[in-house]
């Protein structure tokens, strides 16, 4: 009876002794993935955009070549499941029984990268969430005393990931928290800080550089008026971004043969990509180039920018529609920079409202991804984090929440929340 009650005394000790050694592994792991998958999409995605720049007919075969590769693995090595993205996680969350399964690490892990490579405009950000959100839950089901912590494991590889891929442990936490679990609770926060400072860490070690490093030296009260006019923008925008992922989904699901999806797929995305190459896969190489260059307004810079933001939502969604691996978060950092660039240009243009435009693309990163998965404290850290810098934090904080509440005026749901049929 003694003994008993010594080990029933212990257990709670035991308990927390296992969850901190599980945090540390999930956060090693989940941060380990997220570096090598986005080393290895930034290298071989720049060696084939410039292939397909000097040889245009790539443009049509990189697509054409990665959707039906995804298609016959997902056929005859990951068990004809098709990934579903982060509804993949809530399914598992809402659920005792039903867990995330090995071979979904492996599957978004290469699945993510073929899609980006080779010119799916999309990005890498919710393959790794859901492969390290499966580190999560397959530790939680290797001991027995954690099934009442699926949702905590879970979440702690989801924010390592973020962090590692955005160089933010606030916005890891700040995702899994807004968007994954939804908690507040002790061992949320215990689980998720562990695994995001060993991700950290790790980023440390391995000198990982910002996305986007930049120095912001000023902002002015009076463009604050400017940037409200960008985040009601945004959160429209992300609004049509959100129904051409949902509109895309439905019609294609009514093509039975998948191999018409496909084709459609490279039918839009390759003549969009002939028309604006700054399409090609997650798009940051072209966000790199506006941030640092200083546009001058122009007729054909205006149709441009117009084409990019009106293009963009569909060949994401013919993309993702056709088989290809991602979600939404490249995409509105994508958005949401040319719309700020825009929006600065026509603001100083015709108004003369002197604004600064890199500021303006920055909140616009913000903002979109704000609206888009209804994440505002995310969002903040996350753009912050990536460009390394926190001058413009107020102006970004304030943005994100006129951004996502203009946007759940016009649509209450985003890609991850809109019910099912």
């Amino acid at each position: 009876m003694n003994t008993h009650t010594a080990i029933k005394r212990k257990l709670p000790i035991i308990k927390l002794y296992k969850l901190i050694m599980a945090s540390l592994l999930i956060g090693f792991f989940s941060a380990f993935l997220a570096i090598i998958l986005k080393h290895l999409t930034e290298h071989y995605e720049n060696v084939f955009f410039g292939e397909a720049q000097k040889h245009l007919s790539y443009f049509v075969a990189f697509p054409l070549f990665g959707l039906s590769v995804i298609y016959v693995l997902r056929l005859y090595l990951f068990r004809n499941k098709e990934n579903k993205g982060i509804r993949e996680i809530f399914e598992s969350t809402e659920s005792r029984s039903k867990n995330l399964p090995l071979y979904k690490i492996p599957s978004h892990f290469i699945n993510g990268l073929l899609t980006v490579i080779f010119g799916g405009s999309t990005g890498i950000e919710v393959s790794t969430v859901v492969a390290s959100a499966t580190i999560g839950s397959v530790a939680q089901q290797k001991e027995n005393m954690f099934r009442q912590y699926k949702t905590e494991l879970i979440a702690a590889g989801v924010a390592a990931g973020i962090t590692a891929l955005f160089n933010s442990p606030l916005a890891g936490i700040l995702f899994a928290m807004e968007v994954i679990a939804k908690q507040r609770t002790r061992t949320f926060f215990l689980t998720t800080t562990i695994a995001v400072i060993i991700a950290f860490a790790l980023l440390f070690l391995s000198g990982e550089k910002p996305l986007f490093e930049m120095n912001i030296t000023e902002w002015h009260i009076y463009a604050m008026p400017y940037f409200v006019i960008l985040g009601i923008l945004a959160g429209m925008h992300s609004v049509y971004l959100t129904k051409c992922v949902l509109f895309f989904k439905m019609q294609f699901l009514r093509i039975k043969t998948h191999f018409y999806r496909i084709g459609l797929g490279v039918t839009i995305l390759s003549i969009s990509l002939l028309l604006l190459p700054q399409l090609y896969g997650d798009g940051y190489h072209a966000i790199k180039v506006i941030l640092i260059s200083t546009e001058e307004f122009s007729l054909p810079l205006l149709f441009t920018l117009i084409g990019i933001l009106f293009l963009k939502p569909i060949v994401t969604s013919a993309t993702l529609a056709s088989g290809g691996d991602g979600g939404i978060f490249a995409p509105s950092l994508f958005l949401g920079a040319f719309l700020g660039l825009f929006t600065s240009l026509i603001l100083n243009t015709y108004l003369d409202a002197k604004v600064i435009p890199l500021n303006f693309m920055v909140i616009g990163m913000a903002a979109m991804l704000s609206a888009s998965i209804h994440a505002p404290f995310t969002a903040l850290f996350l753009v912050c984090g990536v460009i390394n810098d926190y001058t413009l934090f107020i102006p970004i904080l304030a943005i994100c929440l006129i951004s996502k509440y203009t946007a759940k005026l016009i649509y209450p749901f985003t890609v991850y929340t809109f019910p099912k049929a």
